[in-house]
């Protein structure tokens, strides 16, 4: 199986998983988790650029597991996080890891965040190298082997 068919067959198996998950989903700590994720996702490479906006915005409209929330207030906090990681990245990523491992108490929360990150990293069909080392940092701030998700 080629690298692009697994990245594609992985980031749906994710969201299947988290689809089934949903109605557990719904805390303000999942929620601003996930976005600390898509920002640090969408930063990896250390800057965030239109297309990676794009993405999120449209995984915010689109994931059935981020409609448990208004949409404007998560591309807002999204929007808020990446600001963070663009006036100091490392300052900001410690931030944002902090955020992150504020659901490392509840595992479905936990890996859901996970799987977020995974779902947005692979919505282009390339999960790079950057984009898997900051969801294996988050897997750590969670408390999580990074080899259950194959990272």
């Amino acid at each position: 199986m080629a690298l692009w068919d697994r990245i594609k067959d992985s980031a749906a198996s994710m969201q299947t998983q988290l689809n089934a998950k949903k109605n557990d989903l719904k805390s303000g700590g999942f929620r601003d988790a996930s976005m600390a994720m898509c920002a640090l996702v969408a930063a990896a490479d250390g800057s965030v650029d239109a297309s990676e906006r794009q993405r999120v915005a449209s995984l915010i409209s689109s994931n059935e597991v981020l409609q448990n929330f208004p949409a404007g207030d998560l591309q807002q906090r999204f929007n808020d996080n990446c600001q963070k990681l663009t006036t100091d990245f490392e300052f900001g990523k410690v931030e944002l890891m902090q955020i992150i491992g504020k659901v490392q108490k509840k595992p479905n929360e936990a890996r859901a965040v996970v799987q977020i990150g995974i779902v947005i990293g692979g919505a282009d069909g390339h999960f790079d190298q950057s984009e898997r080392a900051v969801v294996k940092e988050a897997c750590f701030a969670l408390g999580i082997a990074p080899h259950e998700f194959d990272l």
